[in-house]
Formats: C-alpha cells, sequence, structure tokens
C-alpha cells in the first residue's frame, strides 16, 4: 500500500533535514569516525537546499522536479545504509545511519504515484 503523496513528502523534508544538521551533535555522534557527525550534517543542509530548490508546494525556487528528488532521497538512503560498513561506524555512530536510511528508504518505497492532470 503506498500512501506517501508528493504534500505529505514535501511536509517531512525540512523537519528531516533540519533534525539531519541538530540530532548529530544532541546524540553525540563522532565516536568511532568523526565522519558520522559530519556526513550527517553535510547531508542535512543539502537536503535543506535540495528541498528549497524541489517543485512542490514548500520549494521555494522549483528548479528540481519531484521525481529526481525522490531519486536523490533513494542515494542518500542506500549511502546512509552502507556508510556504517564503509567507513567503520561502530554503535550509535552506525545504529543511527541504518535507522535513518531505512526510514528514507520506507518513505520513498512507500510513494503515491501521482496523476498530473
Amino acid at each position: 500500500m503506498k500512501f506517501v503523496t508528493k504534500r505529505i513528502h514535501a511536509f517531512l523534508d525540512y523537519p528531516v533535514a533540519i533534525a539531519l544538521i541538530i540530532l548529530p551533535f544532541l546524540l553525540g555522534l563522532g565516536a568511532t569516525n568523526p565522519l558520522a557527525l559530519q556526513l550527517s550534517v553535510v547531508t542535512g543542509v543539502a537536503a535543506f537546499i535540495l528541498t528549497l530548490l524541489t517543485d512542490h508546494h514548500l520549494g521555494a525556487i522549483k528548479v528540481i522536479s519531484y521525481k529526481m528528488h525522490l531519486l536523490v532521497d533513494f542515494i542518500v538512503a542506500i549511502v546512509f545504509i552502507v556508510a556504517p560498513l564503509i567507513f567503520a561506524f561502530e554503535g550509535m555512530d552506525a545504529y543511527y545511519y541504518w535507522i535513518n536510511g531505512i526510514a528514507v528508504l520506507t518513505v520513498v518505497s512507500l510513494h503515491k504515484s501521482e496523476v498530473v492532470t
């Protein structure tokens, strides 16, 4: 059952981007590798910019198609899932990326196709 609409996704984007910037500091990420903190913050900033530039009702400059936005989200999910393995993140550092990667992958996979009329 696919129920995540373009509108719902748009409302999720800004809080998720901000969380990716703030949560690494609150959770003390970077204990096993400083990149664990940095990767999330950089991804959060990029996600915020991507959302501003996406062609949906909360995008400010609407130059990136929503389809491209979903593709970027999918790639980020895969990167987050494999990052702990590649960069030897352990403990909270690894769990943070695996949980976020699976969450983003789930949202993208539950995306409801919308017919444009």
